[in-house]
């Protein structure tokens, strides 16, 4: 039995094939009740994203009206939001008041933090550790700051030799050190899911800055404690 037109006001779901048909996204958010009330400040952009994961699924040849992905385009959406939330984040907004005087001049490690992003190319993940070294002037940062200077630069479309060197920029920036160093270690699912799928592969990469680039034993002090 074909499914009956969508009335002017609510249109209501049908029941074919053992699924529920909607006629229109429009319809399908009047069903779930997605009234401005409860919009509240997510206002239209999120609504344009939903729009556009129902596009996709409706292109892949899906029924966004069944069961299990009536409420895809919604969930996609806010996952998308969280995952690119960076993009609304500021360094000074995060520091916040966090950088202290203290009178301390040697080198300041904070290794194996985790670092989730997506690939700006395919928009698919890539995850791994972030290991960061400074060398002080008379200043230091609270050292959960670090990580969340990670999680405001990965937490956006990227590449990882860019989100390197603007982690080591931001510390730089902030802090006025004698030296930075910033080491990415990550799995990137566009080589393991698509194209070459090579499952074991990690790709690493650096910015050096101020002494820790210029000079050798400062360097080689800071990678031999990020492997001990």
């Amino acid at each position: 039995m074909a499914c009956p037109a969508a009335g002017e006001e609510l249109p209501r779901p049908c029941c074919c094939n053992g699924y529920s048909e909607l006629p229109s996204a429009e319809a399908r958010r009047a069903l779930v009740q997605y009234g401005p009330e409860k919009r509240g400040r997510e206002g239209g952009e999120l609504l344009a994203l939903e729009d556009a994961y129902l596009s996709i699924l409706q292109r892949l040849g899906e029924n966004p009206a069944r069961q299990g992905l009536l409420l895809t385009p919604r969930r996609a959406a806010k996952a998308m939001q969280f995952l690119t939330k960076g993009y609304q984040e500021t360094i000074e907004d995060i520091l916040n008041d966090a950088i202290f005087d203290e009178d301390h001049n040697e080198m300041v490690i904070i290794k194996d933090i985790d670092m989730f992003s997506l690939c700006e190319h395919h928009l698919v993940p890539f995850f791994g550790k972030v290991h960061i070294g400074y060398l002080p002037i008379k200043k230091v940062v609270g050292l959960s700051k670090l990580a969340r200077i990670v999680e405001i630069f990965s937490r956006r479309l990227q590449v990882q030799e860019r989100l390197t060197r603007q982690i080591a920029l931001a510390i730089t920036e902030a802090l006025k050190p004698a030296g930075v160093a910033v080491i990415v270690e990550a799995s990137h699912m566009c080589m393991v899911m698509r194209g070459v799928q090579k499952m074991n592969s990690k790709t690493i990469t650096s910015t050096m800055l101020g002494v820790l680039r210029e000079d050798p034993k400062a360097r080689e002090e800071f990678l031999t404690l990020i492997k001990n």
